[in-house]
């Protein structure tokens, strides 16, 4: 069986041609979810050769492609692979630390208002759980500027708070999150920081180690450009001897599968639980997804992330004035910094986001309208001097209620 990893990619950035199912003429929804390239395709369809033609047989080859999207992920984030557990998505990964993290009743948590859901929820059934008091500090006070967030955040700090739960990027603004400020004014007051980086990863640069947070999780359906059911965690080492696996399986020991190969006398089940990310692994994972995911990664990995995020918002940079001309109220950051994959604007007076979507949708353009705003966010793949100059005309057939 071929290896995906060792396919010859020539993708380029602003080519189109790893998309030839896509219908969408503009497809800015990358937000929401990424659509299928030929070589995740192809390399999902490997895994399915493997496991018809050979059954169990096809185990070991799907443990390298494992090890392999580790090591994958690994790069992207400046960290060590030992330190990733893969999951079946973000929320996983944020279910695995809120209900395994070392809780004491009466503890803090510190979340955002204006996140979305999947970082909230897990938090708030811990809450529960374990008798904890849950604050929230306002999204909107990012918006404003950074220095009026992290003055909201640490004046609940100083109140006291076990963890901070936040988003890299915010799914409605696009803002991007000060998480190096995040992590030392944590840290500065005996708080651990924990990031949701759904909206970032695979168009922002982050590299976990030098940011210093302390917990990190991941879907892989969304600027990864893989497919739902793949994700993973991460742990900073220092953390994972405190953490009590809730989520624990028959693969969370040390040495699991000796039992499976090594012969009589191995079957135990007082072998301790692993005290590093991996625990979280706890069972059988969508070996396709996980296929998916890392066909997807060395294509991100080949363009580089740095290259991704200049041509996105070169993108977006000529889209804002066509939104602004009409009436749109941008939520983009000013700074350059503070900013991500995603242009979200406010409809103009008198016109709904559903309407404009739907309008956009017949004129064969893509995007989302979470919390009421339209959402804009293209990917590396994305042509500006292909897509550009029908965009205008788009956006007017949309708000004047027309199809093209």
């Amino acid at each position: 069986m071929n290896d995906p990893s060792r396919t010859t990619f020539s993708a380029r950035l602003g080519d189109r041609t790893f998309f030839p199912r896509l219908r969408p003429a503009t497809y800015l929804n990358h937000a929401g979810a990424s659509p299928i390239s030929a070589p995740v395709e192809a390399a999902v369809g490997e895994v399915l050769a493997a496991y018809g033609e050979g059954g169990a047989a096809a185990f070991e080859w799907a443990v390298a492609l494992r090890d392999r999207l580790r090591a994958r992920l690994a790069s992207l984030l400046g960290v060590s692979a030992r330190d990733l557990a893969l999951t079946g998505g973000a929320t996983h990964g944020i279910q695995a630390v809120a209900l395994s993290f070392p809780w004491r009743a009466g503890d803090r948590v510190l979340l955002l208002d204006g996140e979305f859901p999947a970082n909230v929820t897990p938090w708030q059934r811990a809450a529960e759980l374990f008798g904890l008091d849950v604050a929230f500090a306002p999204v909107a006070a990012f918006e404003r500027s950074d220095e009026e967030g992290l003055a909201a955040v640490e004046a609940e700090l100083r109140r006291g708070a076990r963890l901070v739960a936040v988003s890299a990027v915010q799914f409605r603004s696009g803002l991007a999150m000060p998480l190096r400020a995040l992590s030392r004014l944590c840290a500065r007051h005996g708080a651990q920081l924990f990031v949701d980086a759904i909206q970032a990863l695979g168009v922002v640069p982050l590299d976990a180690a030098l940011l210093e947070v302390d917990y990190l999780a991941s879907g892989a359906h969304k600027w990864l450009m893989g497919a739902e059911g793949a994700g993973f965690l991460y742990v900073r080492p220092e953390r994972a001897t405190a953490l009590r696996p809730a989520l624990a399986g028959w693969l969370s020991h040390v040495d699991p599968v000796a039992f499976l190969s090594e012969g009589p006398g191995h079957l135990r089940y007082d072998r301790p639980i692993r005290r590093e990310a991996g625990a979280f692994e706890a069972g059988s994972t969508s070996v396709l997804s996980q296929a998916a995911l890392d066909a997807a990664l060395a294509i991100l990995l080949e363009l580089g992330i740095p290259a991704i995020e200049a041509h996105v918002n070169a993108y977006l940079d000529r889209l804002e004035p066509l939104l602004l001309e009409r009436g749109f109220t941008g939520l983009r950051a000013r700074e350059p910094g503070r900013r991500s994959g995603i242009l979200s604007a406010v409809p103009p007076p008198g016109h709904e986001a559903r309407a404009i979507r739907d309008g956009l949708a017949a004129a064969g353009v893509a995007v989302a309208i979470p919390d009421g705003v339209v959402r804009f966010s293209p990917h590396w793949h994305s042509a500006w001097e292909v897509e550009g100059p029908s965009l205008g005309g788009a956006l007017d057939a949309a708000l004047a209620g027309k199809r093209l």
